[in-house]
């Protein structure tokens, strides 16, 4: 396909302050020590990226002190790869410590430290001296998240001004230097909608969003409709003037577009979360995603480009393509923006590039970086296995880059932000309350979708991926044994040709661990050659496989958790069957990936121990459970979609997944028991001797992972349960009479 679009490339690179402590994400993800990442980056096919050439970490003690030594390997690197830098100078910071986003000051000491970036990398083509000014003048002088931690509308706009008269004084030292340098000039934009009643406030806002580019354009004169706002506000007749008399126009306005860019206003505060609730000088109202109430799709990346192509004439870019989900909606949300660009080419619109945003991913963006949670979301490569993962991002993106075509089964269904089943609140119909939008089309890209096979029904986990599956737009086929017997190798060939699914899941097995001692054929036929089967046939196909092993395969003799490569040496029936069904399965097809996991507890299955036990102590009766069994339990959701992860990353081999944590079957149960508000007393702990289970169970079998460790703590997956219980099933989740 030929074409003149451009990829670009980002790492997430935020340094920003809260009080007296600086965030920076590229010490969270690691980039600061791996210079060999460049290496990764190139090998993918980018050519441009937008990259942190940061102020709070060259110069943060004084304004003429420099330790250019970071960069200097970096951007001499890049370029010996080919590797074009668009440098970011501040990324949603307030400077290093001797200055700030209310500093008189702040414009030219920025200036100060851009000229001296120009005059050490004249190589450097373009800049983005400020990344976002809008967004960050928000969060740091209107909401207080970030530092100074102003909460006025005053602060807001005198930051704003700060950072836009920052922006044209540093591209003016920039110049002086070397004149061609090309200002890319990033902003988040969406759109505001609202219930007629707040529509004053609606307005105001989807005027403010194009604030930062109406200053550095000369666009805010004074029949602009927030110029007296401004001037109300504190600026002057002079400062206004600026940018009218001398204009800072971007080369390149990058647009940052997100699912949670629009929101939606609604002043019926009491049909949402208090977390939504807001407000303004003049009424309360709730703040949401217009994503979860619109009754029809609303305007996407589409309709944002093309007004800021109306507004501004000035040539585009998709700055950040980024959203925090799973890995399919991942790949759909860089599909959509693609595809929008390569559109608006078509329709006369000057795109020139769509960048991959957070390529070794983002952390703490759920809390907006101002607490230091460790929660990761992954990008093109997954950090969490210590070094860079490429995921199936990573493959799109090198397509993209060669100008390859890229296809993905994922990617035959709309994302979620299309799909009716987004919807979390009353919907609200846009057309009725004024608002008229294109409706975005949100069918299926083809007729027959491909389908993934789930074998297992109606055992939890085999439902827990059809649930799953249903969530995140994955069409599915569920089969049972007595529909689908998967150890008659003629019935699997069947199955597999009529359907032609892009993946098997084998949720199957069999799984009472005592029972397995005497019905040693049984265990087999099930956990053996069932899955051995399935490997073979899916071979045949070329296939990927997906099926699960055990935390059991292991004897416990060791007091350190088991990884990946740990030797295995079952004590029991149902361990040698897993350990058996391994070595075949992974041997008979390359395209197999086998999980190893702990024991299950989740909110759709009302069947697992733990939940068994929390049933009982809600009803008043005692619990016995072991003392000196030491496990890594495994939350079912979390699994379930790592796993799905992992699958459509195209991973394979033997993989160890379990909530990050050891605890005693006591300690757990007793975890769990008081997240769910219930009394402790009913918990009996004894030695594991005591309790008389047919088959020998290793003292220790908790799990740990050498390739990566994917899921959350042990206790925010308790955390988790204990709530998404009582939403799956009713306030009394462990009463059997009312969830029934």
């Amino acid at each position: 396909m030929s074409r003149n679009l451009e990829i670009w490339g980002g790492v997430e690179c935020t340094v920003n302050r809260v009080g007296d402590i600086y965030f920076d994400q590229l010490s969270f993800s690691g980039h600061d020590m791996r210079l060999e990442d460049l290496e990764r980056f190139a090998a993918l096919g980018l050519r441009t990226l937008r990259y942190p050439v940061i102020w709070e970490r060259i110069a943060p003690d004084h304004p003429n002190e420099f330790d250019w030594k970071w960069t200097d390997e970096r951007l001499i690197r890049a370029r010996e790869l080919g590797i074009r830098v668009i440098a970011g100078l501040v990324h949603h910071g307030s400077g290093p410590k001797y200055t700030d986003l209310l500093d008189p000051l702040f414009p030219e000491k920025l200036a100060s430290f851009a000229e001296r970036v120009a005059a050490r990398y004249p190589w450097l083509d373009a800049d983005t001296p400020i990344n976002e000014p809008l967004t960050t003048a928000r969060f740091s002088g209107l909401y207080g998240h970030w530092y100074p931690h102003a909460r006025s509308h005053r602060a807001f706009v005198r930051m704003l001004f700060a950072e836009c008269h920052g922006t044209a004084l540093a591209m003016q030292a920039i110049r002086r230097i070397t004149p061609e340098v090309m200002l890319v000039q990033t902003e988040d934009m969406g759109r505001i909608f609202s219930t007629p009643f707040m529509a004053y406030e609606a307005s105001y806002e989807n005027a403010r969003r194009w604030l930062s580019l109406d200053m550095l354009t000369g666009q805010l004169t004074p029949d602009h409709e927030l110029w007296n706002y401004c001037q109300t506000m504190g600026l002057t007749e002079s400062e206004l003037q600026t940018f009218i008399q001398s204009p800072c126009p971007p080369d390149i306005v990058g647009i940052n577009h997100y699912v949670t860019s629009n929101r939606f206003l609604d002043e019926r505060q009491e049909r949402y979360p208090v977390c939504y609730h807001g407000g303004n000088e003049r009424h309360r109202f709730a703040d949401i995603e217009a994503v979860l109430v619109g009754a029809e799709n609303i305007v996407g990346p589409r309709e944002v480009l093309r007004q800021a192509w109306d507004r501004y004439k000035l040539p585009l870019a998709i700055t950040e393509t980024h959203i925090g989900s799973s890995r399919d909606e991942q790949l759909r949300w860089i599909d959509e923006f693609w595809r929008t660009a390569l559109d608006l080419q078509d329709e006369g619109i000057d795109m020139r590039a769509v960048a991959i945003w957070a390529l070794l991913g983002s952390y703490d963006w759920n809390c907006l970086v101002t607490q230091r949670k460790g929660c990761y979301e992954s990008g093109v490569f997954d950090m969490r296995a210590g070094q860079p993962r490429p995921t199936a991002l990573a493959g799109f993106v090198k397509a993209l880059a060669h100008d390859e075509p890229y296809d993905h089964p994922v990617l035959d269904m709309p994302g979620w932000w299309h799909r009716p089943d987004r919807l979390r609140f009353a919907p609200v119909k846009l057309r009725d309350i004024g608002i008229a939008t294109k409706v975005l089309q949100a069918s299926s890209r083809t007729s027959r979708p491909r389908e993934v096979i789930i074998t297992g029904s109606p055992g939890p986990l085999a439902t827990a991926f059809a649930y799953v599956c249903q969530r995140r737009g994955l069409p599915y086929r569920l089969f049972s044994r007595k529909n689908f017997d998967i150890s008659d190798q003629k019935a699997v060939h069947m199955v597999l040709k009529e359907i032609q699914p892009w993946a098997v899941i084998n949720a199957a097995g069999y799984s009472r661990i005592d029972d397995a001692e005497v019905n040693i054929q049984a265990c087999q036929r099930d956990n053996v050659i069932g899955p051995s089967v399935l490997a073979a046939v899916c071979a045949e196909h070329n296939i990927p496989l997906l099926t699960f092993s055990s935390h059991l395969v292991f004897d416990g003799k060791q007091k350190n958790p088991y990884t990946e490569t740990s030797s295995p040496a079952p004590l029991n029936v149902y361990g040698q069957s897993k350990v058996e069904a391994e070595k075949i399965v992974l041997s008979q097809w390359e395209g197999s990936l086998v999980i190893r996991a702990g024991d299950f507890f989740g909110p759709w299955d009302e069947t697992n121990l733990l939940t068994l036990n929390l049933r009982k102590i809600f009803q008043g009766v005692d619990v016995t459970t072991a003392s000196d069994v030491m496990v890594s339990p495994t939350y079912l959701p979390d699994l379930v979609d790592s796993s799905l992860d992992l699958l459509i990353d195209g991973e394979t081999g033997l993989w160890h997944l379990a909530n990050s944590g050891v605890t005693s079957w006591a300690a757990f149960t007793s975890l769990a028991a008081e997240a769910c508000n219930l009394n402790l007393d009913h918990i009996v702990t004894v030695p594991a001797s005591e309790i008389r289970f047919a088959a020998t169970r290793p003292s220790f079998s908790a799990l740990c992972s050498e390739r990566a460790r994917l899921l959350p703590s042990l206790e925010n997956a308790i955390e988790r349960y204990a709530r998404e219980g009582r939403a799956a099933f009713g306030q009394h989740y462990f009463d059997p009479g009312a969830s029934a």
